[in-house]
């Protein structure tokens, strides 16, 4: 029953890229904002407040290990309310939730695998007697990157009932979607990959008995693809990579990635390629080279980006300070012709790659209603012409149409094979309709 909540793929922002592990209420509403004004009707509708939302001190891009973390009387964090001043008086985030809901949107937050090793070390009590989060914590489970929390004893008894509790509380404040971090990874894992597996079932239990349908994310990547039956049965959405920034080499993998998972894509479980990062980023960030920066990317290559992310149909979160956007960067996010090719086209293919080095041509194709898509990617630093014959997805011998939707114009076809000029880096996006 949980595919019904993602039918197609989710569409929103999440503070991470721009805020770290900082952001706070103010900046989480006025995004909200900016949503609800200039994206909402494009079909954008989650604000994700990412992760440290439970810690007082937290005010750069980077974690404070072992810092204290807000925590109720059952070992479940609550918001700090230093940064989320409205949680005050066990409110929680409720607050935010229904403001953002006041809006016409829908809200989520970041959570870990597991429970604060804080709560472990204090022995303090979780909502099942007889039971304390010294019992069923594992201290040999632990985030590599983030020392906050231990992972679960599936088999204990307590553990689903903390996992319960959790969801009991983000019901009673009405989110909507949880990103659930240090659970999908391989990598992390080498002995024993995908050993998270009982703890995302133990996730899935416990949503469905809170009496609140939420998104379920899972994160980092990269999934095991031999595991896709799995993740489909458990969550909307889980990654396919680590954490993506704006470097080439990132964006130029990402197509090996699509390509490994394009069979699995199917609605309400969606192979996810990561945040986009567009526009002003890591404002919170320490180091001054990468510190409050627009998106290294080109225009040509998040334009390659957003039209892999959109023919493939992974889940779209903005990860910028929208406030921020100019006018290219909400150029992307309001290509209604790429929305609609996201929300309802099926069938993505790799068509061909041909490249030397890493530098070449790829092509995508997908199919809609009644019209085909194609996708040019230009992986090469010069610019190249990329040739297409139409009779390769079956429409030759048919009129037709062929639509530029990125130039929003006509594209003039003489003969079932076309061509394309493609800037380096670049990707060009037709839209094929039998007339």
């Amino acid at each position: 029953m949980h595919k019904k909540l993602a039918l197609t793929p989710p569409m929103g922002w999440n503070s991470w890229d721009c805020y770290g592990a900082a952001v706070n209420e103010e900046q989480l509403l006025a995004n909200a904002d900016y949503m609800a004004e200039h994206l909402k009707d494009y079909g954008w509708e989650y604000v994700v407040c990412d992760i440290q939302w439970s810690e007082p001190t937290a005010k750069s891009f980077y974690y404070n290990y072992f810092a204290p973390l807000r925590m109720d009387e059952y070992s479940r964090l609550i918001p700090s309310v230093e940064r989320f001043p409205s949680s005050a008086g066990g409110k929680g985030f409720k607050p935010i939730a229904d403001y953002i809901h006041s809006l016409g949107l829908k809200f989520g937050i970041h959570i870990m695998r597991g429970i604060p090793r804080q709560a472990a070390h204090q022995n303090t009590k979780i909502k099942c007697d007889g039971v304390t989060a010294k019992d069923i914590a594992n201290p040999k489970s632990i985030c590599s990157w983030n020392p906050d929390m231990y992972g679960l004893y599936p088999n204990k008894k307590g553990a689903q009932e903390y996992y319960d509790s959790i969801f009991e509380l983000y019901a009673s404040w009405d989110v909507d979607y949880i990103k659930c971090d240090d659970i999908a990874n391989t990598e992390m894992f080498p002995d024993n990959p995908y050993s998270a597996r009982e703890e995302i079932e133990m996730l899935r239990k416990a949503i469905d008995k809170c009496g609140r349908d939420m998104v379920l994310s899972l994160s980092p990547g990269p999934a095991p693809v031999w595991e896709h039956e799995h993740l489909a049965a458990h969550a909307n959405l889980w990654r396919m990579t680590g954490d993506f920034w704006d470097e080439w080499s990132k964006l130029h993998a990402m197509f090996e990635r699509c390509y490994a998972w394009q069979e699995y894509v199917q609605p309400g479980a969606w192979p996810d390629c990561d945040m986009l990062p567009l526009g002003r980023i890591q404002k919170t960030e320490e180091i001054p080279e990468y510190r409050n920066r627009y998106t290294r990317f080109t225009h040509d290559e998040q334009i390659t980006m957003m039209t892999l992310w959109g023919i493939f149909r992974s889940p779209l979160m903005m990860g910028g300070e929208m406030r921020e956007n100019d006018e290219f960067t909400l150029s992307l996010l309001q290509n209604r012709e790429l929305i609609d090719m996201l929300k309802n086209s099926n069938g993505a293919r790799q068509f061909k790659r041909e490249e030397t080095d890493g530098k070449g041509e790829i092509i995508w194709t997908s199919n809609g209603e009644n019209c085909k898509y194609v996708a040019l990617f230009n992986t090469d630093d010069d610019e190249r012409e990329i040739s297409f014959n139409i009779t390769d997805i079956s429409i030759g011998g048919v009129k037709y149409s062929v639509w530029d939707m990125w130039a929003h114009e006509e594209y003039t076809v003489t003969e079932d094979e076309f061509s394309a000029k493609v800037n380096p880096h670049g990707a060009r996006l037709f839209k094929i309709t039998i007339k």
